[in-house]
């Protein structure tokens, strides 16, 4: 006897219809192997992109990674290199700890695994800097382990594709636990890769466009006019606002520049000197001052210009570098004005710079 209703056309599964998508879509990007190129991963521009673009947009890595690699082809050029060098190729990317433990992670490789990155999730989570993503992102894409490689991308897209309402991070646990059965034993770099574009192109933050995924069939949101509300993210804490001194000093076309401690806030950049950044306001004889939004405040940050003088004071350390520690403003290097921009200063000092630029060219036009 019959039911007299169709059996319901069996849906392909989720990663076979995920990678045929991805095979057509797939975005082309300076660090990726095309899906069946036939071509091996290069694990030194896998990890390179990985590290670069935690917390940082694809558009905004895309020229870094091609002047690194290209400064550095191995992870044991990176490895020789100097700090400095690399702190300033760094330079306004953000983060800067990430540029830190990217030559202390190169020089370990290069010391300990003779160049060559080990293939092990574990092993690459024991590195300097590499924590459970960039392990998982690496194995996969490089080496095609089986990892559940979960990022901002994905974890929208699970979190819709299963309707995981409670608040991140305690969803995080949720999503990688319906991901990790999702996840097959071949192509596992191309479907990590995949899904990350499924998130960056199809399931985004603001008006996803639903009609055209791979995913349609059996996801839970299908239908519902309240998907941007998933994933649930947890209220936004109020960030305390700071102020800060940076001091100009010159002398004969040349600006005195401190190397921040290694440790703290722009840890081992090149940077204007100057006191501590606290909650009180500041003056400024110069009239120049910029705003800049860390991750967990907000500074003001007031241009003060000083004589060289200052340099021979006997309580320089008094003008020493902002922030975490202070260090000897004796302790410095006179850089030309004119390649200033070659100095490697990070995003603040360059936004300072160049509001002082505008300002004295304001100032030199003629009138009328």
């Amino acid at each position: 006897m019959t039911s007299g209703h169709a059996p319901s056309p069996r849906i392909p599964s989720f990663a076979s219809r995920l990678l045929a998508w991805y095979d057509r879509h797939a975005r082309a990007l300076p660090w990726r192997i095309p899906p069946n190129s036939g071509r091996v991963p290069n694990p030194y521009y896998i990890w390179m992109a990985e590290v670069m673009l935690q917390q940082t947009t694809v558009a905004a890595v895309a020229g870094y990674f091609q002047r690194f690699t290209q400064s550095w082809p191995s992870v044991s050029d990176l490895a020789a290199a100097d700090d400095a060098d690399v702190m300033a190729a760094w330079a306004g990317l953000g983060y800067y700890a990430r540029a830190r433990n990217l030559l202390a992670c190169a020089r370990v490789v290069a010391d300990q695994y003779d160049g060559q990155f080990p293939s092990s999730e574990a092993e690459l989570r024991a590195l300097p800097g590499v924590g459970d993503y960039t392990a998982a992102a690496v194995a996969a894409i490089a080496f095609g382990q089986r990892a559940v490689v979960v990022d901002a991308n994905i974890e929208r897209v699970m979190a819709r594709y299963r309707w995981i309402e409670t608040p991140l991070p305690a969803a995080k646990k949720l999503i990688r636990a319906a991901l990790a059965p999702l996840v097959p034993e071949a192509r596992t770099g191309d479907f990590a890769q995949a899904m990350m574009d499924l998130g960056a192109g199809i399931c985004t933050i603001r008006r996803p466009a639903c009609g055209i995924c791979p995913l349609m069939q059996d996801c839970a949101v299908v239908g519902r006019a309240d998907i941007e509300s998933v994933p649930v993210k947890p209220a936004k804490k109020a960030k305390p606002h700071r102020h800060g001194l940076a001091y100009w000093i010159e002398d004969d076309q040349h600006i005195w520049l401190v190397t921040r401690p290694t440790k703290g806030m722009l840890g081992g950049m090149r940077a204007l000197p100057g006191g501590a950044w606290g909650d009180d306001r500041l003056g400024s004889n110069s009239g120049v001052s910029v705003d800049h939004s860390f991750t967990h405040f907000d500074l003001t940050l007031t241009l003060v210009e000083r004589g060289v003088d200052v340099l021979d004071a006997p309580h320089a350390t008094d003008f020493g570098v902002d922030g975490n520690g202070a260090a000897d403003l004796q302790d410095g290097q006179w850089w030309p004005i004119s390649t200033l921009d070659d100095a490697g200063l990070p995003t603040l000092y360059r936004k300072l710079v160049d509001q002082k630029r505008r300002r004295d060219e304001g100032r030199t036009k003629p009138k009328g």
